[in-house]
């Protein structure tokens, strides 16, 4: 993909917006500093294959514990949704945790390949939306 200069973008901001929102992806370059501009709907479908899977163990009290693969994430509750639910919440706090001290979390090697479920439940539009996440 070719790289437009962020001056050329600077002078013609509207139109490179309209472009990325409208459009497509487009990247920047700024000396060696490079980004992709990307709108929301495109980052969503980029991420759309993110899901998360959730190991659940039958506790003797009748409750369930429930784990997401691949993340250190554990609950508990009284049955299933309950468990989907409170997962959800905490994966909507991890992604805040994460997206908070984003450079600390990106530069671990055990955090780093968080990033893209993060990102996708960074942009859910709901607590819903991200428990149909898990399944």
């Amino acid at each position: 993909m070719q790289a437009m200069n962020a001056t050329e973008v600077r002078r013609h901001w509207s139109e490179f917006i309209d472009g990325v929102v409208r459009g497509r992806p487009q990247a920047v370059k700024r000396n060696r500093d490079h980004i992709l501009a990307i709108s929301l709907d495109h980052a969503r479908e980029l991420l759309n294959g993110v899901r998360f899977t959730m190991k659940v163990e039958h506790e003797e009290d009748g409750s369930v514990t429930g784990s997401l693969e691949g993340l250190d994430l554990v609950e508990n509750a009284p049955d299933l949704e309950s468990l989907r639910r409170a997962l959800a919440k905490e994966l909507l706090i991890y992604s805040e945790h994460y997206f908070a001290q984003f450079p600390m979390y990106f530069s671990s090697p055990n955090r780093r390949h968080h990033f893209p479920a993060v990102l996708r439940v960074q942009l859910a539009e709901s607590e819903d939306e991200v428990m149909e996440l898990i399944d």
